[in-house]
């Protein structure tokens, strides 16, 4: 690592931290005026922002990068919209700071509360996903959190022009510019600096592939919020409803194919395979979804092709699907152990034991009965925007919102007690 981008680096990270804590000590009325800021400097923006997303489309294209990341990349006047519209609705939602978790007050009259606190610089590593720089900054402002970003390459211009933005609405408001900041100048090399940046990064969030994700995890010495690549199953059980199946799975594969919560491999009970599979995957052909399916569904259905083993293993990110016919609950739990990244799944039946017996055994973040998978989602949910889907098991699991970008902290009020 050369040394202008080591003092670089360094330097950003320390006014980072600098900016974590006059955020800290900023009121809600404050950190809500920033982010009302931020929602007007998107909807006004629009000049500046898309010929820079343009211009990564054109790069993008040209480097070969796949339809479902090309689709994530794009930023429209919709888009844009929805950004800022996401920004205004965390303004509604409440202000997790200083909330009281528990308290208590003990027999020598020493008073405890715990009580939310930010974890104060969160660190962001994602591709081709300029919205993910809207929705973090966003969230971890609300939350009284300074963040640094690395987009990725594909990316560059659109966040740069966007951190600016960003910048800019809240320096507007008194709070500091440097509460958000981008690192992609430095490269692939800045990331791996603030994998490193122990002291100055208090969690490191990625969000991308399974690649990037399992780097981040392998290799920082930051605290990590593990979010999940979306190898996401819906299993229609032999009491499934024909049209409430055809409607839930494709719905869940084709409304928008290149997310994380879209399904990449569906799942039908033998008994019931007559029944649903020849209209379930004509309604997903007719949508142009290529299907890859084992034998008893390609005698049901002509027009799919063989499906691999590796294909189980894939996020397609695109409109493609695996299609099984299993015996039972039974083989379709133990194909969704075997094959699921724990992010969602999903069972579709009229068996109130059946749909029980999946909530319980199946293990993953969301586990949905008689919804689509498309629901599992911060926004959906309630929270506002979202950080990303965190798909492990200490401090936070499912969509990330507010709360899950603070920590607690606890406060004891003593009179003079000493310890005997």
């Amino acid at each position: 690592m050369t040394t202008d981008i080591a003092l670089g680096l360094t330097d950003k990270l320390e006014a980072a931290r600098t900016a974590s804590i006059a955020l800290a000590q900023a009121s809600t009325a404050q950190r809500d005026a920033g982010l009302e800021a931020i929602a007007a400097a998107v909807e006004s923006s629009a000049g500046d922002i898309l010929p820079a997303n343009e211009l990564d489309l054109a790069n993008g294209r040209e480097n070969g990068l796949s339809t479902g990341l090309i689709d994530r990349l794009t930023l429209n006047e919709a888009r844009l919209a929805g950004l800022a519209k996401a920004v205004r609705e965390i303004i509604a939602l409440p202000d997790p700071v200083g909330d009281v978790v528990r308290g208590s007050t003990l027999p020598n009259g020493l008073q405890l509360t715990q009580v939310r606190v930010p974890f104060g610089v969160i660190g962001a590593i994602y591709e081709a996903r300029p919205n993910v720089t809207i929705d973090i900054a966003s969230l971890a402002l609300k939350s009284g959190n300074a963040s640094v970003l690395r987009g990725g390459s594909a990316a560059e211009n659109t966040n740069r022009v966007l951190v600016r933005i960003i910048q800019d609405a809240l320096e507007s408001v008194g709070l500091p510019r440097d509460a958000v900041q981008t690192i992609d100048e430095f490269g692939r090399e800045g990331a791996t600096q603030l994998m490193a940046a122990r002291g100055y990064v208090d969690v490191l969030i990625p969000r991308g592939s399974q690649n990037l994700i399992d780097t981040v995890v392998r290799e920082s010495k930051v605290p990590v919020i593990e979010t999940g690549a979306g190898v996401v199953h819906v299993y229609l059980d032999e009491s499934a409803e024909t049209q409430m199946a055809v409607d839930i799975v494709v719905n869940a594969k084709v409304q928008r194919p290149s997310v994380c919560n879209a399904a990449e491999t569906l799942l039908v009970h033998r008994a019931a395979a007559d029944r649903l599979v020849p209209p379930v995957l004509a309604a997903l052909a007719a949508e142009n979804v290529q299907l890859h399916a084992d034998e008893r569904a390609r005698e049901l259905h002509v027009d799919a092709v063989p499906v691999t083993e590796d294909d189980y293993t894939i996020e397609h990110m695109a409109l493609e699907m695996n299609v099984r016919v299993v015996d039972d609950l039974d083989e379709a739990i133990a194909h969704i152990r075997r094959y699921s990244t724990k992010h969602t799944e999903a069972i579709v039946t009229n068996d109130y034991a059946q749909a029980e017996r999946f909530l319980a055994e199946v293990d993953a973040a969301v586990v949905m009965v008689n919804a689509s998978t498309r629901f599992t989602d911060g926004g959906e949910f309630g929270f506002g925007a979202e950080v990303g889907i965190s798909t492990q098991k200490l401090h936070a699991r499912g969509p990330m919102g507010l709360r899950e970008l603070t920590s607690t902290k606890w406060i004891v009020r003593g009179t003079g007690q000493i310890r005997g």
